[in-house]
């Protein structure tokens, strides 16, 4: 008879439009929302969901955490490093701890998916 381990944590199943939704200090028409993290008891890593308006963006800066983005839908141009690339729905982008990258909104909302590391980050804004 085979058994099956008890689970150490509960499932967590919801809309992800019942997050809060908050305005990002550092971003122009920008919002994001936690969908997934440490309050659902995510241990390694947080779910994010971000919406840039008309005019919206983030300026050139550096994270100390990896991100991992898939695009939902909209247009950016974003910096990263010295490359300077169009993003649009159903693209990814691994953006590497350090790397400075930036938003500027093409066709908006633009929204995207966020996925980063359970851990301290500090934002540095470049330039």
């Amino acid at each position: 008879m085979s058994q099956t381990p008890s689970l150490r944590r509960p499932a967590v199943v919801r809309r992800a439009d019942d997050a809060p939704a908050n305005q990002v200090e550092l971003g122009t028409a920008t919002t994001t929302q936690v969908l997934l993290g440490v309050a659902d008891d995510a241990p390694h890593f947080a779910m994010r969901r971000f919406r840039m308006e008309d005019g919206g963006g983030m300026p050139l800066h550096t994270n100390q955490v990896e991100h991992e983005q898939y695009v939902l839908r909209g247009r950016a141009r974003i910096v990263l490093g010295d490359e300077t690339v169009e993003v649009g729905a159903d693209d990814v982008l691994l953006i590497p701890a350090g790397l400075p990258h930036s938003y500027e909104v093409i066709e908006a909302p633009f929204e995207f998916l966020c996925l980063v590391p359970n851990r301290p980050d500090r934002i540095d804004l470049v330039g």
